[in-house]
């Protein structure tokens, strides 16, 4: 702020009150001091509290199993995130939107999980119907003399390709 001095008689009121403005301003949301070491402390707490919170999290729900019950045993499987149950038996939940049964076909029926998509019947990749082919091959050539029957005159021999007189090198304006 010294360097804003203007001679000997120094500010004038209206640059003291500019100078007093742009101190505010260049201070405005700093902490100093105790107010600093105070809101360093509370961000510590934060963090530390918040990440226990999740590993804590974590480790409850990665030990989780599926609630399901396979011939009276539970399923031995962990669950989906945010889920009670496994990718296999994810269809039991009445609650679910985001999984189907497979509906298979008539000689192999299938019950598998599948992820509901834009298609009206999801299948799973053994079920999945592949639309028709859309690419026809062309019929090979028999042999060599249907590569024969062609006009021989759009061909060009090795004489006439090579360049009957030469050019010079440097081409002048």
């Amino acid at each position: 702020g010294s360097s804003l001095l203007t001679g000997p008689e120094g500010l004038m009121a209206k640059e003291r009150e500019n100078l007093k403005r742009l101190k505010c301003l260049r201070r405005y949301r700093q902490r100093y001091g105790v107010e600093a070491l105070l809101h360093r402390q509370l961000r510590e707490r934060r963090v530390l509290a918040t990440d226990g919170a999740a590993q804590q999290a974590h480790t409850t729900r990665s030990s989780q199993r599926c609630l399901a019950f396979v011939d009276d045993v539970r399923c031995s499987n962990p669950s989906l995130p945010l889920t009670r149950h496994c990718l296999t038996h994810i269809c039991q939940d009445p609650n679910q939107t985001l999984f189907r049964p497979c509906q298979g076909s008539e000689e192999l029926p299938c019950s598998k999980p599948v992820a509901v998509s834009l298609a009206e019947e999801p299948c799973c990749p053994l079920h999945l119907r592949l639309p028709p082919q859309l690419y026809v091959p062309e019929q090979a050539l028999a042999g060599p003399e249907q590569l024969q029957a062609g006009p021989t005159e759009l061909y060009l021999s090795a004489a006439e390709l090579q360049p009957t007189e030469s050019l010079p090198l440097e081409f002048s304006d």
